[in-house]
């Protein structure tokens, strides 16, 4: 290990045998500009962002179900009847039951995926999944009770849940560097559009005095499953998938399916193989097991509560009020109609937001994006709940403004972020499973910030009000500090290199500072049946 000067060192690998290709490649993947990887991988970008659109589907259902309950039809048919108001709403039990259906759908389908997608690949497994939401949409569409819809929602979950880990495994496998957060954080974009569409088509049906009122807004989840399926039957396997399997010759045709090669006449697909190759058998030396379990031994213990912590972050920094903005605005006396509107409105900021988050990334780090999100959310949660006790029509409206603030800009830092760091710092060997593990702990944790915040702000419970907003201070202060005590930068690192960070046991706030060359020892490489037989130098 040699010093370069007091805050810069340089740490060299000699677990396995680099060779010129494998180090052209991680050059080449490395030292990419935006505008080269933009013209050598426009198929990769383009295959990513379809698996990802998939994402579209689950930001509309959790949306459209909270705005289903404000539609009385929906409540006539689901729900019952208060005999002194006269009114139909769906019974508090079953809400939860709802919400937390399609999440507890989604962990099932979350750990099915961890496991099927490492077998038979991401494009098999996609396919799987989206010829299973066909399906279950028809118990959604046609459920004569609420019951067989919350086994509707459980059985659209599973799907959903494959497709938020896969997309995201997806677009980091078969990207370069530079084109890395682009390619994760649009799964942010995905999920925010699918929110935006529930808030268009509930606003448009919620005045109908008819089935279709409710119909129409879950038949419209038909739309995306059949495209998206035809595309992805054509879509290139992960290189990194096949070199895992032992495979380099469908790596490097897959490969060349992901690229223009014509466009850059320095690019080498060998080199790039190699390169994965080198980072396989790297981890493999570093820790050779891919279960479960091997998540939680060793230097991946760390990865792992990165990774899981990281994602929870988005759920206890106060995020779930948000959901509640049109509760607030009817408070302070705007109709129902108009406080959809404003809705959409503060959604349409968070596509800007997200799209903004992209640029943020190009001049930022991950870590410093994340760390000042968190902290201008604690100002913002700190405002509204002192607001609160204002008690005025003029303080409501300043709580929806503060709340609109709130969604620009999560959706600027911590939302679209979470997905270029959780892709990021799992191992490649362990990355499904990783983030199997850690989207699982989402899930849980939201339905526990789900029920808490039904608390918090029911009237016939806690009836907080806005004064929430303390109790998500509180938690969101929490994540900063562990934002700045545990939170690694990987901006412009490759795979190999943070494998060996990790593996140096460098501390999150130095790997920024830390100089890291994975080729600077050297061992041999020999190819048998098409494949790499690493030996070690000591």
């Amino acid at each position: 290990m040699a010093h370069q000067h007091q805050t810069e060192k340089t740490l060299g690998s000699k677990l396995v045998s680099p060779t010129d290709d494998a180090q052209h490649g991680a050059s080449k993947d490395k030292t990419m500009s935006l505008g080269q990887a933009i013209r050598l991988y426009p198929k990769a970008v383009g295959w990513s962002v379809l698996l990802s659109s998939a994402l579209i589907m689950e930001g509309y259902d959790l949306a459209l179900l909270g705005s289903l309950y404000a539609s009385p039809q929906f409540n006539m048919k689901y729900g019952v009847q208060n005999h002194k108001t006269g009114k139909w709403s769906v019974p508090a039990p079953w809400q939860s039951a709802l919400s937390n259906g399609a999440r507890a759908g989604e962990v099932i389908g979350l750990l099915i995926n961890g496991v099927v997608s490492e077998k038979y690949g991401y494009r098999k497994t996609m396919v799987g999944a989206l010829l299973s939401m066909i399906a279950f949409i028809f118990v959604l569409f046609f459920a004569p009770n609420v019951k067989v819809l919350v086994v509707g929602e459980v059985l659209c979950g599973i799907p959903w849940g494959i497709f938020q880990t896969l997309s995201t495994q997806y677009a980091s496998e078969v990207s370069p560097v530079v084109l890395r957060p682009y390619l994760t954080t649009f799964v942010n974009m995905c999920w925010v559009m699918g929110q935006f569409i529930a808030a268009g088509v509930n606003r448009g049906c919620v005045q109908r005095e008819d089935q279709w009122a409710y119909r129409i807004p879950f038949a419209v989840q038909w739309i995306w499953p059949v495209p998206i399926i035809f595309g992805v039957m054509f879509a290139p396997e992960s290189p990194w998938w096949h070199v895992r399997k032992g495979n380099r010759d469908a790596a490097r045709a897959a490969l060349l399916r992901l690229t223009s090669a014509e466009k850059d006449p320095d690019f080498n697909p060998d080199d790039m193989v190699a390169f994965i190759e080198h980072t396989n058998e790297l981890e493999k030396k570093i820790s050779s097991g891919t279960s479960y379990w091997d998540c939680f031994k060793g230097i991946d213990l760390r990865r792992t509560e990165i990774v899981c912590l990281t994602w929870v972050a988005q759920t206890v920094c106060g995020t779930n009020i948000m959901g509640y903005f049109s509760f607030f605005m009817t408070k302070a006396g705007m109709p129902t109609v108009q406080s959809f509107n404003m809705s959409m409105i503060s959604l349409a900021l968070g596509l800007v937001g997200t799209i903004g988050s992209w640029f943020l990334m190009s001049w930022f780090g991950r870590r410093t994006i994340h760390f000042s999100g968190a902290c201008c959310l604690f100002v913002i949660l700190i405002i509204v709940g002192s607001l609160s006790f204002a008690g005025t029509q003029a303080s409501l409206w300043a709580i929806g403004a503060m709340l609109i603030i709130f969604v620009f800009v999560y959706d600027f830092t911590i939302g679209p972020v979470t997905y270029a760091i959780v892709s990021e710092m799992s191992s490649t060997r362990l990355k499904s499973k990783t983030i199997v593990l850690a989207r699982a702990l989402y899930n849980t944790s939201n339905i526990i910030v789900n029920v808490l915040t039904n608390y918090q702000l029911g009237e016939a419970a806690w009836n907080w009000g806005a004064r929430t907003a303390y109790f998500w201070a509180g938690t969101c202060g929490c994540v900063v500090v562990w934002v700045y005590f545990r939170l690694p930068e990987g901006k412009g690192r490759t795979y190999e290199e943070l494998d060996l960070l990790f593996e140096q046991k460098v501390s999150g706030r130095k790997f920024k500072s830390t100089r890291v060359d994975p080729y600077r020892e050297g061992v041999e490489t020999k190819d048998q049946n098409a494949g790499i037989e690493y030996s070690e130098k000591m």
